[in-house]
């Protein structure tokens, strides 16, 4: 069972051509017979490579569109047989199966066909039957048959070849099966999740998921963990589909403040005004909107200099060289961006550690989508947090009505607060934050930690007052007690933005009105663990 497979017979069927004829070419020079099934056949032979149509192995044509061609004892017992079982050989030789000792075939474009926006039928009719079937009976026998499902592994195929006198090892079969059925469930995960979604099935019984390597990481949160990127092949612009432009290779926290920092300033429309977010450890250390992007960055950076240091920066306009010249202040890890012009590229090659992503546009903050997270024994699921509110869907509560500039503030905290780990308070003046309270297991020591981080702000500024004097406030979850509320309008701030809901919002509302603080409820919250 370990000793090298020579390879005399192969099936290629690809959908994906590319490398296709060079590939087969090379193996026809070896003395492989290859056998082929409709396009791939049609497409070997117009380039001169000799080939045997699997119609002609199975004395069946090709019917119904294609859907069935390969589903024979003809190809599934030259797949499955075992080389060293007599009955198996001997059956072979009693209905006339040839041996298949290589299966190349990669599937219907499925995922891709989805992410087209194609409809209901046509996704259906790229649901690919005979290949998964193929690569499942050959991965299953790699004792003896070698699997190929990647454009990516025809030189390792070759390669090993090379190496091994025309055969193949044990352990590149072996590792070749591990490949093809990793291919086979990330495409049937691929199918049920778009069927559940495509039926609206939102719990179905079972829920797989499925990614792409796309690279090793050097360690994960800590040097003792072991980590990997992968891409679900989701077309959502973001960290996992940008170019990097420079800078060493992104580390596992890179990564996961880079899509939090990404997906916190795509809130804010860019035709609206630019916009800059700076993360720190997965929440922002300052957010704001500006009159250029410069302007954003400076008064994001205002909001907490301190934490600043060693940050994600994430614009939602193109990256100018102005704004690059500032950021490069101070150390910055990853800097993302839907672009960046050439003089910002310039400026930032001469910092060799300065990562630079580009995306080629913003992800829809109200786009659908799953999440999920491991638990011991299994993992939660959940959709996107994609949750709006704007000014209609206020309902103002206090006896002072906040002024617009007040709505205008608010709305921006609130936003902001989505994006904040829970228990989340986020003071804003003027669309930028000036101090953030997040991750704390009570909501009065946000607001406190919040206002603190005002003061000393304040002090490096060389402010006479804490920047929270006049600041709106947003709360991602209620105020269970008043003494929130009390603890806000010591930090100076004037309006509160809050979901509401609490057995108490009648004394919460009560200390409102008699510390003359105006408060909106959205009847929304933005819990974010």
């Amino acid at each position: 069972m370990t000793r090298p497979c020579a390879l005399r017979r192969a099936l290629i069927s690809v959908s994906d051509k590319t490398g296709m004829i060079d590939f087969a070419r090379k193996l026809s020079t070896r003395g492989v017979e290859i056998l082929s099934t409709g396009g791939s056949a049609k497409t070997l032979r117009e380039a001169g490579v000799p080939v045997i149509d699997v119609a002609d192995v199975t004395g069946f044509p090709e019917m119904m569109d294609g859907r069935v061609k390969t589903l024979h004892p003809a190809v599934h017992g030259g797949l499955l047989a075992l080389r060293d079982n007599d009955e198996h050989q001997e059956a072979a030789r009693l209905h006339d199966i040839g041996m298949i000792d290589l299966l190349v075939v990669n599937l219907y474009p499925f995922e891709e066909t989805v992410a087209k926006g194609a409809d209901y039928d046509e996704c259906i009719e790229n649901i690919d039957i005979g290949g998964p079937a193929m690569i499942r009976a050959a991965a299953k026998n790699h004792a003896f048959v070698t699997t190929i499902v990647d454009v990516q592994d025809y030189d390792a195929l070759l390669r090993e070849l090379d190496e091994n006198d025309d055969h193949t090892t044990l352990e590149f079969r072996q590792r070749q099966a591990q490949i093809a059925y990793a291919r086979t469930a990330a495409y049937d995960a691929a199918v049920s999740n778009w069927m559940a979604d495509a039926i609206g099935q939102e719990t179905p019984r079972r829920r797989a998921f499925a990614g792409t390597l796309a690279q090793p990481l050097r360690y994960g949160e800590n040097p003792h963990q072991a980590a990997a990127f992968y891409t679900t092949g989701e077309s959502r612009p973001g960290v996992a589909t940008a170019r990097q432009w420079q800078g060493k290779e992104l580390s596992y926290n890179n990564i996961n403040d880079t899509d939090a920092a990404f997906e916190l300033v795509a809130e804010f429309d860019p035709s609206q005004g630019p916009a800059c977010a700076i993360i720190k450890h997965a929440n922002p250390c300052g957010v704001a909107r500006g009159d250029s992007a410069i302007d954003a960055y400076r008064r994001a950076f205002d909001c907490d200099r301190t934490s600043a240091f060693g940050g994600i920066v994430a614009l939602n306009q193109p990256l100018d060289g102005p704004t690059a010249e500032e950021i490069v202040k101070i150390f910055t890890e990853v800097v993302i961006a839907p672009d960046a012009n050439d003089e910002a590229k310039q400026i930032f090659a001469a910092k060799k550690n300065l990562r630079l992503l580009t995306t080629g546009g913003l992800p829809d903050p109200q786009a659908g989508g799953l999440t999920f997270r491991q638990v011991a024994g299994g993992f939660l699921v959940q959709g996107r947090d994609n949750g709006h509110v704007g000014l209609g869907d206020l309902k103002i509560v206090t006896e002072r009505q906040p002024s617009q500039d007040e709505l205008n503030d608010l709305l921006f905290a609130w936003t902001v607060a989505k994006h904040v780990k829970s228990n989340a308070i986020v003071y804003a003046k003027d669309l930028a934050t000036v101090g953030i309270g997040a991750g704390q297991m009570s909501r009065v020591d946000s607001t406190r930690i919040g206002r603190r981080k005002s003061e000393d702000m304040a002090e490096i500024l060389g402010l006479s007052e804490p920047l929270t004097n006049g600041a709106a406030v947003a709360s991602d979850a209620f105020f269970p007690f008043a003494d929130g509320i009390e603890a806000l309008a010591e930090a100076g701030a004037r309006s509160v933005i809050q979901p509401g809901g609490s057995m108490r919002d009648n004394e919460v509302i009560a200390t409102a009105n008699r510390l003359g603080l105006a408060m909106v409820f959205t009847g929304q919250r933005h819990f974010r663990h």
